[in-house]
């Protein structure tokens, strides 16, 4: 059961939604929204990769906008999607760390998504893949899919299992699908594009696609591992192929939009849930070659490598063709832009922002500045604020109560996100230093007391607001 200190009455959330009204001046646009799990900044060919063939998506940042700084919104998979499907700091909803299968942590039944406030504008929405915003799935006991907004899902509770080969628990729209043969990636796209073909012709939609790839365990075809010959090591060569079959399938989404003729009124957004997976952290992470890129840390990190990821954009005639964009992005910037691009007023409290303006060459006013935590963090830090260049990091006054990305247990881990404070902190400049080399906190006085203030601010409303899983 849970004892939620909700962000959102009741009342809001209905508020939220009857607020939601359309632009008559204007067709609606449509909505693919892409995210890969696990997938580092550095394992795209537009993104500096020389080792990973990712032909699609290159090209697809050639025809849109890369953004270099674009973040998740948490270090790991369950908090950085709650957070994407509503606009939110995760802890304000409850979703601190990655969801067990049967834990009580789940996206709570009053959260306002864009599938909902899409959904009552007229959208059809869609979501395939991995889901992994609550403990018991398929059950009545938590809001599934459907309840978030979703009219058709073809989804999993977390990982595609055993593997992404012939993946068997798989469940559409309430009844499991049972075992399947193919990738995981392969049957995501095929049930995405079979779902766009039944729509009625001019029928707006917005679809969710979340990959498995390339979390652990991963799988590919041959097809593509014999795209690596010359590389040695079975897990590296394994990861590369997964990436390269994700990227294959991708375009595959891609080209048929395309050549059906919804491609020039669709936005698509291309992203991934947190950072690369460190190789041999655990057991099975034996095929986790992914790269950070530049970055310092990896997935759980709180340092850049596990929270940036790729971001790249394509809306014809909105985008502009082959350009980069700098300023910082972040997940919880979703909700907020598919809100202002169908034209519909969002909820009245949200930590995102929309995005639009940035490809008008415009910048956007964050009344939230770009925030993380996450509690059970790999690194000494659990919490970090950017503004500007300037990122601090803060570290509690205690031990997190178990091993660092271990799964959510509410007995000990809810006294410690409620508890702990920020008593050290680390101040780096993003423009100078991208690798979090120099820690400057001795060095710049002013710089680090305003953004100490900042940070254990916002840390301490969160946490005072934040829902208790017991």
């Amino acid at each position: 059961m849970s004892v939620l200190g909700s962000s959102l009455t009741r009342r809001e959330f209905l508020g939220g939604l009857a607020a939601a009204t359309v632009s008559a001046s204007a067709p609606r646009p449509n909505f693919v929204i892409v995210l890969c799990d696990d997938l580092g900044y550095g394992d795209l060919g537009c993104y500096g990769s020389r080792r990973i063939q990712t032909p699609h998506l290159d090209r697809f940042a050639s025809q849109g906008v890369r953004f270099t700084d674009c973040y998740a919104a948490a270090p790991v998979c369950s908090p950085s999607r709650a957070a994407m499907l509503t606009g939110l700091i995760p802890d304000r909803v409850g979703v601190y760390n990655w969801i067990p299968a049967g834990n009580p942590m789940h996206l709570g039944r009053d959260r306002v998504t864009f599938a909902q406030i899409l959904k009552r504008l007229g959208y059809a929405t869609c979501h395939t893949g991995k889901w992994h915003c609550n403990g018991k799935f398929n059950s009545p006991e938590q809001p599934q899919p459907s309840d978030h907004g979703f009219d058709h899902w073809f989804s999993t509770q977390n990982n595609a299992a055993p593997s992404h080969a012939d993946p068997v628990n798989f469940v559409r729209n309430g009844k499991p699908v049972g075992p399947l043969k193919g990738n995981s990636s392969t049957l995501i796209v095929s049930e995405a594009i079979e779902w766009l073909k039944r729509l009625p012709a001019g029928q707006p939609f917005c679809l969710f696609v979340c990959f498995h790839a390339p979390h652990e365990p991963i799988a590919a075809d041959e097809e593509f591992l014999r795209l690596y010959p010359s590389v040695r090591e079975k897990g590296e060569a394994l990861y590369y192929a997964n990436v390269t079959q994700m990227d294959h399938e991708f375009g595959r989404l891609i080209r048929y939009l395309d050549e059906s003729g919804l491609g020039d009124r669709t936005l698509v957004f291309f992203t991934s849930d947190n950072g690369p997976e460190t190789l041999n952290r655990y057991k099975g992470a034996w095929r986790s070659y992914g790269s950070p890129g530049p970055f310092r840390g990896m997935k759980l990190h709180m340092y850049e490598g596990g929270i940036r990821v790729p971001g790249i954009l394509r809306w014809p005639g909105r985008a502009r063709a082959g350009a980069t964009i700098s300023e910082p992005i972040s997940g919880v910037d979703v909700l907020p832009t598919l809100c202002a691009a169908a034209g519909a007023q969002p909820p009245a409290r949200l930590d995102g922002v929309n995005i639009l303006p940035l490809l008008e060459g415009k910048k956007v006013r964050r009344r939230v500045p770009l925030y993380w935590h996450y509690y059970n963090a790999l690194s000494r830090p659990k919490a970090a604020l950017r503004d500007g260049p300037w990122k601090i990091l803060g570290i509690p006054d205690r031990a997190s109560p178990r091993a660092a990305g271990g799964a959510f247990d509410p007995q000990q881990d809810m006294p410690f996100i409620k508890e702990a404070r920020l008593v050290e902190f680390e101040l780096y400049n993003l423009a100078e230093d991208p690798a979090e080399s120099k820690d400057l906190a001795a060095k710049n006085p002013p710089v680090l007391r305003s953004l100490r203030e900042r940070l254990v601010a916002l840390y301490r409303e969160i946490q005072a607001e934040s829902p208790v899983w017991t």
